[in-house]
């Protein structure tokens, strides 16, 4: 893609209507590639999904929490899974008719899309290392789920709520960041306590919680940057652009992380 940032005047130029389109393209094949290998290499390793329902104990005529796997979820399809996703969208916002949707809305300086797929795809990513931490009840991955989706709303409504203002108003941004980092305390607690007398946790455990933490960090400075209009975010297409960037780094690196971790067949 050819994305020039500056210009004889010191503005950033925009990349031509043919560059984005073919850019968006090019991130379609990367995802779908990624998620087709994922499925075709990756082991049948599985995770359960539990739940602690009560049951009345005869014996002491109280009611007791027991634990019970509800079902085992494969790895590899999850996994897979948030690649589809983003090849999907980038696939969707390049064909005609959405196309000029897309173009329309980021002249307007939002994307819709963008939060669309976030809101699923990232949510999933979370899932998942929410469970290689550990965390197996139905209703705390169904409360991580929500509550990054609930991050990625607040960038939509951020970016509604703000077009043709000239002061920006942050509140979306801060309730976004709030709902945010609640699943990463969440999985830190789970990380931190993981190991105990059964030995330490695998390496690459903690390099997808560094990595991936600071890489959605970097969604966030995309967006604030975006706002403070510094250097070339003074474009709205600089910041799609890192977006997208940021979107393919993020999946790819947490893809084959696990796989290299988990999902190598014996």
């Amino acid at each position: 893609m050819a994305f020039h940032v500056g210009s004889s005047a010191g503005r950033p130029e925009a990349p031509t209507s043919w560059n984005l389109r073919r850019w968006n393209l090019a991130m379609a094949v990367l995802h779908f590639a990624q998620g087709a290998l994922m499925l075709g290499i990756a082991s049948s390793f599985s995770l359960p999904v539990t739940a602690a329902f009560v049951r009345m104990n005869p014996e002491t005529e109280s009611l007791e929490p027991r634990l019970e796997t509800l079902f085992d979820v494969r790895l590899g399809p999850v996994i897979a899974s948030f690649l589809f996703l983003s090849a999907i969208a980038h696939l969707a916002i390049s064909l005609p008719g959405i196309y000029s949707w897309y173009r329309q809305n980021l002249d307007r300086r939002i994307n819709y899309a963008r939060w669309i797929e976030y809101a699923f795809s990232s949510s999933v990513m979370i899932v998942a290392i929410a469970m290689l931490v550990g965390i197996y009840d139905v209703v705390s991955l169904i409360a991580i789920f929500s509550l990054n989706a609930a991050m990625i709303l607040f960038g939509w409504a951020m970016e509604r709520h703000n077009q043709g203002r000239d002061s920006i108003d942050w509140t979306s941004y801060v309730f976004g960041c709030f709902a945010g980092v609640v699943p990463w305390i969440g999985v830190g607690i789970y990380l931190a306590g993981a190991g105990g007398d059964g030995g330490d946790v695998p390496a690459f455990v903690y390099w997808i919680f560094a990595s991936i933490f600071a890489v959605f960090n970097i969604f966030a400075l995309n967006m604030l940057l975006q706002y403070r209009r510094v250097g070339p975010w003074r474009n709205y297409l600089f910041s799609e652009f890192i977006y997208i960037l940021l979107s393919l780094t993020a999946k790819s690196l947490l893809a084959w992380q696990v796989y290299a971790g988990t999902l190598q067949p014996n």
